[in-house]
């Protein structure tokens, strides 16, 4: 029975699946560096993200010029331009070549797409940060200044707290955006998802099946992605859906509300 299906597959199918099957072990492993990269990215970006929005958000002029040029030269060119600018450019300085740096960091394609990859994401995040903090309810920091916290305190219990929520659903498409353009890690060596499947098609001469298999997988953990801050949407979110009291039935003669 399994010969059977081989050979249909073999001689029927339009892309060579069993070869895909064979070769499967590699998307994975490809898969998992994708994944690592964009979740290390993420995370160092989102820290940096921080202070950033923060900045942004204030009135200090002199702070506030180095990091709009900052948001502005990161977001306004093209992620793959700045990964070779990091991987190829860097090299061209001897200071650079010298340094502790170079061996272990910045000789190295990871590291070079890793810090590509975190400081882009460092940008957008900043800016969705940015207009989170300065929209603000005006009551909820009233309230909080009727309560005696000071600016850090309603910077670390009240503002921050709310910016992260209401920026929730905006972030959801910055991960992904930043898993779609983790491609880029392809162009400089590195063998992600997208890299795999280019050396699939190079290796046997084939022109879909690599993509297609790579496409497929990208497909399955962006679903993942957007079920799961769907799901974390709905737990951080629950305080601002519209109550649905009419539509419930009541029971045991008591209204139900959903709250």
């Amino acid at each position: 029975m399994g010969d059977a299906i081989v050979e249909f597959l073999e001689t029927w199918s339009p892309i060579d699946v069993v070869l895909i099957a064979q070769n499967f072990d590699r998307f994975l492993w490809g898969a998992l560096t994708t994944l690592e990269l964009t979740i290390l990215s993420l995370l160092i970006g989102g820290i940096l993200s921080i202070p950033l929005a923060i900045i942004r958000a204030g009135n200090n002029k002199i702070l506030n010029a180095p990091v709009w040029v900052f948001t502005y030269v990161f977001r306004g060119t093209p992620l793959l331009v700045q990964t070779y600018l990091i991987y190829y450019g860097l090299g061209q300085f001897e200071w650079i070549r010298e340094s502790f740096l170079w061996g272990p960091v910045l000789s190295q394609a990871w590291y070079c797409a890793l810090i590509a990859f975190s400081l882009n994401t460092a940008a957008y995040t900043a800016e969705l940060l940015r207009g989170s903090i300065v929209n603000t309810s005006r009551g909820e920091i009233e309230a909080a200044k009727a309560c005696g916290f000071g600016k850090a305190m309603r910077l670390r219990r009240i503002v921050l707290p709310s910016a992260f929520r209401r920026a929730l659903p905006a972030y959801s498409n910055e991960v992904i955006f930043m898993l779609h353009g983790s491609v880029v890690a392809s162009t400089i060596t590195i063998q992600d998802l997208l890299g795999v499947g280019r050396w699939l098609n190079g290796r046997y001469y084939l022109a879909y099946e690599g993509f297609i298999t790579a496409a497929v997988l990208y497909f399955i953990i962006v679903l993942l992605i957007s079920r799961g801050f769907r799901l974390w949407e709905k737990h951080w979110l629950a305080h601002l859906y519209p109550l649905d009291a009419v539509k419930q039935k009541p029971k045991k003669g008591l209204a139900s509300f959903r709250i």
